[in-house]
């Protein structure tokens, strides 16, 4: 019950951040049309998109990876911004290296820092290895057949690649909770069609789908959470 009150309250703060942001396009097309403001010198600061999907994965009650991201995302919305101003200059031969470089140092953090979620899964429960996944793909596709008899999720993490984790043959004693990131990258998980499929995510200019079938009772729960910036996430039978 714990851990539901904390996924709706997850949702719920990354749901008003969404809800502000699509109040104040709202308003800001309202301006243009009563002509007070022009929208096209609004559109000059379309890097603030940045800083909003930053706030959104800050608001989330996700892991520290997630924060990390969001922090990551502010900066670079205000650099851009700050050099469409003119108060910095950043080039793309300067910008590129600096995004690869952030993105080498969050797939450092998520290897090595707290971020990670079968590690302390295996060391807490005494989960068998076995009922876990830890999947990465960079710059590349991984694909996966799991047939655990007690599968207890993992994580999944693409970055400019592509995951396929099948499920189909697994079993599902009660609950287990996959934790997935994907930018510029896609993830996809296939289930039995007796698991009840719960999407937590955070889609960040990417996206969530689920096409699985409704099971006649929810006793099997797959808990998908995470992000997909620029990238996504699709969960079928």
């Amino acid at each position: 019950m714990a851990n539901e009150d904390t996924r709706a309250s997850a949702r719920a703060g990354s749901q008003v951040v969404v809800g502000l942001l699509v109040v104040a396009f709202g308003v800001l097309f309202l301006l243009d049309n009563l002509n007070i403001i022009y929208l096209r010198h609004v559109i000059f600061f379309w890097p603030l998109a940045f800083v909003a999907s930053g706030l959104v994965a800050l608001c989330s009650d996700g892991p520290r990876s997630g924060r990390i991201t969001g922090i990551v995302l502010i900066v670079i919305g205000l650099a851009m911004t700050l050099n469409r101003l003119g108060y910095v200059y950043i080039s793309w031969r300067t910008f590129w290296p600096l995004v690869m470089i952030g993105l080498g140092g969050l797939i450092v953090y998520r290897t090595l820092g707290g971020g990670r979620v079968a590690r302390p899964s295996l060391a807490k429960d005494g989960v068998s290895a076995e009922n876990l996944v830890d999947i990465t793909a960079i710059l590349g596709g991984f694909e996966r057949r799991v047939s655990a008899l007690d599968f207890r999720g993992g994580e999944i993490t693409a970055i400019m690649g592509g995951c396929a984790l099948d499920l189909r043959e697994a079993a599902l004693t009660t609950e287990a909770v996959i934790n997935v990131f994907a930018i510029w990258g896609g993830i996809t998980i296939k289930v039995p069609p007796d698991w009840t499929v719960i999407l937590n995510g955070t889609p960040v200019m990417g996206g969530f789908t689920e096409k699985t079938a409704r099971p006649p009772d929810n006793r099997k729960r797959l808990v998908v959470t995470g992000y997909a910036i620029m990238g996504g996430v699709e969960v079928r039978n």
